[in-house]
């Protein structure tokens, strides 16, 4: 195992202030409350206000995270942003977090790879570093899952929340030996019309029609994609943590993606890790892509459970279909 050559110095998250529960769901759903719990583990989720950027809250997320790692916006050698809902199509929201933050050093741009997007993102920039392209990384995962999400479609309305989650990724020193110890990233596109959009894109554009049909709207094959995702998680787990040359019992705490509880225990008993180990917070947000890891992050570092000298696995998978983990020394 080589020495980690970057670790995450701050992290930050935020959602919209707007809850909607479970029974708000009943109002408008063929579903319970009961129902919900069940199969998902969910009890609500932030859901932005029409008029609440993306940015708006992504913001919240960045700036915290550089507090907590003490630097300034002009320390900033990069943005890697990672989400699937963009305020607009152009420019990227990367830059347009840049300008906000007055990051004028930073490179900037956008990465699309669904639900382990933050997962993704972390790898990229740890490679962009390692190539001189900077010693100090912004690094988010943040959506606005309700602008794509048909709330009359039970089998995706009662999953989808709205949040924003961001770290900054510094260079490690040679005394230092915490950070990331290995990655793994890995894909499938043949299974991409298990979740996806079907319309709203260059091969066909947003019309009319595209919106009467719901063309721009997810999609999912709910019970498919579960299989999916419980065989690439397991994948994922095991593929990381032999990247790191530790055995499974190294791992001090699970931050899996907040899809479905489901999903989660089964990749902890897969892993050999007890759920007293995993971090579950998707009760409260429910499914927010890219930003679910950084948000059960943050909430662990209040509950103190992250402590320095831990072993972290992060793990996820998301439409795509992609995948991925990172195992880390906190």
């Amino acid at each position: 195992m080589t020495r980690p050559f970057a670790r995450i110095a701050g992290i930050g998250a935020a959602a919209p202030d707007r809850v909607v529960t479970n029974h708000d769901l009943e109002q408008t759903l063929d579903t319970t409350d009961a129902w919900i719990v069940e199969r998902t583990g969910i009890r609500q989720r932030h859901i932005a206000q029409a008029d609440e950027s993306l940015s708006s809250y992504t913001l919240r997320a960045a700036r915290d995270a550089m507090q907590q790692a003490g630097v300034e916006a002009a320390d900033l050698d990069g943005i890697v942003f990672a989400t699937v809902t963009p305020d607009r199509r152009l420019p990227s929201i990367a830059c347009d977090l840049q300008s906000a933050l007055g990051a004028k050093n930073a490179w900037a741009f956008d990465l699309v790879a669904a639900c382990p997007g933050w997962v993704y993102s972390l790898t990229v920039a740890e490679g962009l570093m390692s190539t001189g392209q900077g010693d100090t990384i912004l690094v988010v995962g943040a959506e606005k899952l309700s602008t794509i999400t048909d709330p009359m479609d039970r089998s995706t309305a009662i999953l989808f929340g709205d949040g924003a989650g961001a770290c900054v990724l510094r260079r490690t020193t040679p005394d230092d030996d915490r950070g990331i110890l290995a990655t793994y990233l890995g894909a499938d596109g043949d299974l991409a019309e298990l979740l996806y959009i079907p319309g709203a894109g260059a091969a066909e554009p947003l019309t009319e029609e595209t919106v009467r049909d719901k063309r721009h709207l997810m999609r999912m094959a709910g019970r498919e994609v579960f299989k999916a995702a419980v065989l690439a998680m397991s994948r994922s787990t095991d593929a990381a943590i032999t990247r790191a040359g530790l055995p499974p019992d190294a791992i001090d705490l699970l931050v899996p993606h907040q899809a479905n509880l489901r999903i989660i225990e089964a990749t902890a008993k897969h892993a050999g890790i007890p759920m007293s180990k995993v971090m579950v917070n998707l009760d409260r947000y429910g499914n927010t892509s890219s930003a679910s890891i950084p948000l059960a992050l943050v909430q662990a570092q209040a509950e103190g459970k992250l402590k320095p000298g831990m072993i972290i696995m992060l793990v996820a998978f998301g439409a795509g279909f992609t995948w991925g983990s990172v195992v880390l020394r906190w």
